[in-house]
């Protein structure tokens, strides 16, 4: 059965013709179809073209509580209520489908290679129930599902249709793909990914990429990976809190680690799949020549038995992606007319989730001034400033933080110092946002997330904060020393420890500062008692957001402790 196409118009379109529109969207992604519904829901004319097909694989599945407030924050400010629909486990589960799988923590287990484990060489954050709970996402149907979103606002897709050439001049922007039909446009964001075609066009990537960082990857999907809890055998008072079944397991190895995320660790979940990969630094683990991806991870669970247990009867349900080095960057992500958005861009490394949660700041970043640009005309490259700025300062902080734990997986103390330096900052880089999205709801004021672009360092995740950034500047320092054999990693570990000891703003009352202290947990009491210090006990910096961060959910009143 053959399928016509139909333009905006319902007419069939001609071989050379061209379409005008508002926007034209390379990627029907996450990144792609939010944006495209945020736009066609404030009326613009969205063509969303995508050289692929929903449904389909995609990695980027575990979430962060960053994450979840920016999904809060975009669907309250442009009025796309679906957006939060990824936003819990629970109303992924209840909106799109019994797939998606809880994250109640980011546990981390350190291997020795031929050898077992040593349970008191690791870490856990379990994640407060106030920041909501996380999930695992599915996203073959989370993807499919916003992408089915974007269209029922307005948007008209292009599925399987591949762009072959792309012109921008003063007046607009043309995309042609391989049928001869083409639309143009007043602006072109380019969420495609690596394979970037407004990258290629004006040969922005950076070669090599600028980052520190080096991994390549292996990725797919297994059915019938057993729970980690069930092959450990650790005894039961040197376990976490959490168990590690319930959240983002990571097996740290020297400069590389396995993730294995389940997606049928929710109660109502009927999917057996799990998410599988392994990200190794290439210069030490070069890609081989004379090995299958199947052979090559098998090879790599030959020399991690407990890791190897877990797969003791599973079976591989998808091909491999076997990537090179996975890092890459580009010398300018925005010019006038268009936009590298996200993962276009450039990327670093899946190692804390950070993807999805950077991608949705910059489409907010993005879509905020697009919708101006829609309504006075003015597209030039000054005016989307600010996104570039973002971008390239979501990928410095985060080369810094995962340079850092790569080298500092080969020495447990120095990890265990470098995973604070990650973990103790999420609270006041959240509640920042929770407190403009409260505000927000009470009084329907954009100024408060005008607000939290009015910063000094775009792109950290408290970027308002001189004191955490110099933190992160000098661990990824003494991190480099130790790589580098200036320092011994115990004189590392004490250096970063050190810094968290002495430094005002890291808060006290979850342990951060207590090395003895593995497993990061807070209860309801602690949050409170955390909230106490912030609010009152901290140094000034942390006691206005702690103040304002209450202010925000009293004045918001009811509604707002619902969406918590």
């Amino acid at each position: 059965m053959s399928t016509t196409i139909r333009n905006h118009s319902g007419a069939v379109p001609k071989p050379g013709a061209t379409r005008q529109c508002d926007v034209i969207i390379l990627g029907s992604g996450l990144a792609g179809s939010v944006t495209a519904a945020i736009l066609a829901r404030h009326g613009a004319d969205v063509v969303l073209i995508d050289a692929a097909s929903h449904p389909r694989f995609a990695v980027g599945e575990s979430m962060t509580p960053q994450l979840v407030e920016w999904l809060h924050i975009l669907s309250e400010r442009y009025d796309v209520p679906e957006i939060k629909s990824l936003a819990s486990v629970d109303a992924s589960t209840r909106d799109i489908g019994p797939s998606f799988g809880t994250k109640a923590h980011f546990g981390f287990m350190r291997h020795p290679a031929g050898g077992e484990p040593d349970p008191r060489e690791a870490t856990q954050l379990g994640l407060p129930k106030i920041f909501t709970k996380n999930g695992h996402l599915f996203r073959q149907d989370s993807d499919a599902f916003m992408f089915h979103v974007a269209i029922r606002y307005g948007s008209e897709p292009r599925q399987n249709w591949r762009a072959t050439d792309v012109d921008i001049d003063d007046d607009g922007v043309t995309v042609t793909g391989q049928n001869g039909e083409a639309f143009r446009g007043k602006y072109l964001i380019d969420a495609s990914g690596f394979r970037s075609p407004l990258a290629e066009k004006f040969n922005l990537r950076e070669t090599p990429a600028r980052f520190k960082h080096h991994a390549r990857g292996l990725f797919t999907h297994y059915i019938g990976v057993k729970p980690f809890d069930d092959v450990s055998g650790h005894p039961k008072n040197l376990r976490p809190p959490v168990p590690w079944h319930n959240g983002t397991m990571h097996h740290l190895i020297d400069r590389g680690w396995f993730w294995i995320i389940p997606f049928d660790s929710h109660p109502k979940s009927k999917n057996p799949l799990c998410s599988v990969g392994l990200t190794f630094d290439e210069r030490l683990y070069p890609k081989p020549k004379d090995m299958t991806p199947d052979e090559e991870f098998n090879f790599y669970l030959d020399r991690y038995p407990a890791v190897k247990r877990q797969f003791e009867g599973a079976r591989r349900v998808r091909e491999w992606v076997s990537t090179d080095r996975m890092q890459y960057s580009s010398s300018q992500s925005v010019g006038d007319r268009w936009c590298l958005m996200s993962h276009a861009a450039g990327f670093l490394d899946p190692l804390f989730s950070r993807g999805l949660s950077n991608t949705f700041e910059v489409v907010d970043a993005l879509t905020s001034r697009l919708l101006g640009a829609l309504r006075d005309g003015d597209f030039s490259a000054e005016r989307f400033a600010y996104v570039e700025q973002l971008e390239r300062g979501l990928l410095q902080y985060n080369d810094d933080i995962v340079n850092s734990s790569y080298i500092a997986f080969s020495h447990f103390r120095l990890w265990n110092a470098v995973f604070r330096v990650w973990g103790c900052f999420i609270s006041p880089g959240v509640m920042r946002l929770t407190r403009a999205r409260l505000l927000y709801v009470r009084d329907r004021d954009d100024r408060h997330f005008k607000e939290l672009e009015d910063t000094p360092f775009p792109g950290l995740w408290w970027p308002e904060s001189d004191k955490f950034k110099r933190i992160l500047e000098a661990t990824a320092e003494t991190c480099e020393k130790y790589e580098v054999g200036d320092l011994t990693g115990d004189e590392a570990a004490d250096i970063v420890f050190g810094l968290l000891r002495d430094s005002d703003i890291v808060n006290p009352t979850f342990g951060w500062k207590d090395e003895r202290k593995r497993f990061i947990a807070p209860s309801t009491f602690t949050m409170a008692r955390f909230m106490y210090w912030a609010s009152v006990q901290g140094p000034p910096e942390m006691n206005h957001l702690g103040r304002e961060f209450l202010k925000g959910i009293l004045k918001a009143g009811t509604r707002a402790r619902k969406l918590l």
